[in-house]
């Protein structure tokens, strides 16, 4: 898969939100599923499509130009696991316990998550004694939530199921979602199935990761298949107001490379936050929507794409061995964009099972167990699953005793 060359043409769309014109300021590619790890029979069987970036000119969302069919990135084999990280789990009590402090604390509380994964943050809500339904469209993980003993119902979120839900259990005094909402470009359906579904007081909440934390850091890696919106806090404003809503406030979050937790409100039934006016006019003062900003982040994307494969080259040449951590879906990107393949990164290792002992998608590197990151331990690993870098180099004491030495690409190329 070849990267863009500079003679490519930018190309525009029409966007997913107001129907204004996107422009095109970012190229990653051609890329593959980012988390379908494959089987050696299937190489050359692969789904591909054009991995652009544009924002829209009217209401500033930034967004993909090519949408992937969601029956092929959530089929039911997905192997994402919300609880495979302990800083996850964690994360996902406290924002349990925060709903159930806040918006569910009244008589009988309904809550609706969309895209409840395995059910991590439902079985917080669920001990609690409160009603409760988790949409999950991948089968597997629909069948792991039920197992823990959630409410689950295995269909996507939309206008049509959102009313079934209505009918069938009254109204939600919540919908929520966690790295979700950033996934679906049919925002309308959506938005209609939160209006269709909530009390009249009721809150929509959803955390995905931030634009202007990819933007600071070059974190062009969180840019794949699944993520169609990069949000920031005026775009989510515009949807809003757009389907009848307001951004009545918002959280920055430590998790997944830096997130915002975005809550709206039916317009004019809640008064917007001082955190809401703070991160608009923070936003504002930095050019955040300004198309300039954007395009000196697709460059500096190329410069970390560049700084990367030359030291992977490098040590290649020096005879050093390099391995990477973590079979992440956003590694996709980097992978793909970057030209990393098995002769210059020997494997990935990683925790889940549904990966190991395939390759990745695209660049077909293996995938292996955790156990073979010490069997020995390479000169050198390069850190894919950076957002969980502090819980990883704990747990990894001994490959830095050995000699080991880790590579991170987020913000900057480097070795530490």
């Amino acid at each position: 898969m070849q990267a863009p060359t500079e003679t490519d043409q930018p190309r525009t769309g029409t966007c997913r939100v107001c129907a204004g014109q996107v422009v095109q300021f970012l190229d990653l590619g051609r890329q593959p599923l980012s988390d379908h790890f494959i089987e050696p029979a299937e190489i050359g069987t692969e789904f591909t499509y054009d991995l652009l970036v544009g924002q829209c000119r009217s209401c500033t969302m930034v967004q993909l130009l090519e949408e992937v069919p969601r029956e092929r990135m959530f089929a039911d084999a997905y192997p994402y696991r919300s609880s495979g990280s302990a800083v996850m789990r964690e994360h996902f009590e406290r924002t349990a316990r925060d709903l159930l402090d806040g918006p569910l604390r009244g008589p009988d509380p309904f809550v609706v998550e969309v895209g409840c994964n395995d059910g991590v943050m439902l079985g917080t809500i669920s001990a609690a004694g409160v009603r409760h339904l988790g949409f999950e469209p991948s089968g597997q993980v629909a069948r792991l939530a039920a197992e823990r003993g959630i409410t689950v119902r295995n269909a996507f979120f939309e206008a049509a199921t959102a009313a079934e839900t209505r009918a069938q259990h009254g109204p939600a005094d919540v919908v929520y979602a966690a790295n979700t909402m950033c996934h679906i470009p049919y925002v309308e359906s959506i938005l209609k199935g939160v209006d269709a579904l909530l009390a009249p007081d009721g809150v929509f909440v959803f955390e995905d990761p931030y634009l202007g934390d990819i933007v600071d850091k070059t974190s062009f890696d969180q840019i794949y298949d699944e993520h169609f919106f990069l949000f920031s806090a005026g775009s989510v404003r515009a949807m809003a107001r757009h389907f009848g809503f307001d951004l009545v406030d918002v959280r920055r979050l430590p998790v997944h490379g830096g997130e915002v937790r975005y809550t709206l409100a039916r317009a004019g039934v809640r008064e917007p936050s001082a955190a809401v006016r703070d991160l608009l006019a923070e936003e504002d003062a930095r050019g955040l929507s300004d198309l300039a900003t954007l395009r000196r982040f697709a460059a500096n994307v190329t410069r970390v794409r560049d700084d990367l494969t030359a030291l992977l080259r490098r040590l290649r040449a020096e005879g050093k061995r390099v391995v990477a951590y973590g079979a992440t879906a956003k590694s996709a990107t980097v992978t793909n964009f970057c030209g990393v393949g098995p002769d210059l990164v020997e494997f990935v290792c990683d925790s889940t099972p549904a990966k190991q002992h395939r390759l990745t998608p695209g660049r077909h590197i293996p995938v292996r167990p955790p156990e073979a990151f010490a069997a020995p331990y390479p000169d050198y690993a390069l850190l894919f699953a950076w957002n969980h870098a502090e819980e990883i180099m704990r747990n990894e004491q001994a490959f830095r005793q050995a000699g080991g030495a880790w590579i991170l690409y987020v913000p900057d190329v480097r070795v530490v």
